[in-house]
């Protein structure tokens, strides 16, 4: 018979008046349809989440000037409670990275962009995106599964993307909204402990950050 992950397909093929799963993933890879979308028609339970706070995103980050304006560095997205670094940017602010992220390197011979920031102690909101990327069997009930699993940690799926299928399984990727490095490891620990999950890492890609222009590079 059909597999889980083709009736999931299926069941929002019929949600947008599709006419079968197929055409949902050519919409999907088209951007004419997005993953939050069909998250939502397949699992609406799982939209609104909490996102009571004690810190402000615009505050979230402590160390800056008072005219400078931070944003999440895209290649390696840090979380509340992991180490970061800020790299002054050139008409883009304070980019905050990861203290381990690879796109650092760049920057290595110019200390003068660098900036010693720290995230504010506070409760955050789970604002924060990070992109997983999870290996699914393709069995009965397993998308849907997994879907749930993040929503019971509160944790709420912004894009879904189906990256690879196969007859027996699905290679997915979820960008996830989180409330700092612990939320985020009880999603991951939730999401691994499943007998459907193949396969789980959190995805950090360099393709995502921006070119630097001439001033910017070294000896510009």
């Amino acid at each position: 018979g059909k597999k889980s992950t083709d009736k999931a397909l299926a069941k929002a093929a019929e949600v947008f008046g599709l006419r079968d799963g197929e055409e949902v993933l050519a919409r999907l890879g088209s951007a004419e349809l997005t993953g939050k979308g069909v998250v939502e028609a397949l699992y609406p339970e799982l939209v609104g989440r909490s996102r009571e706070a004690d810190v402000a995103p615009a505050r979230a980050v402590v160390g800056l000037a008072d005219d400078q304006v931070s944003q999440r560095a895209p290649c390696c997205q840090p979380v509340p409670g992991e180490r970061i670094v800020g790299i002054s940017r050139r008409g883009r602010g304070v980019e905050v990275h990861a203290i381990d992220c690879a796109a650092l390197a760049d920057f290595e011979s110019q200390p003068e962009r660098w900036i010693d920031l720290q995230w504010h102690s506070g409760r955050h909101a789970p604002v924060y995106g990070v992109t997983l990327e999870i290996t699914i069997l393709n069995d009965p009930g397993v998308l849907g599964r997994i879907c749930t699993l993040i929503g019971e940690q509160n944790a709420n799926i912004s894009d879904l993307q189906f990256t690879e299928r196969k007859p027996d399984f699905y290679r997915i990727r979820i960008d996830i909204e989180v409330r700092d490095a612990e939320h985020l490891h009880n999603v991951m620990m939730a999401v691994e402990a499943d007998v459907d999950v193949a396969g789980l890492e959190r995805l950090r890609d360099l393709g995502r950050l921006p070119v630097p222009d001439a001033a910017e590079r070294p000896g510009g």
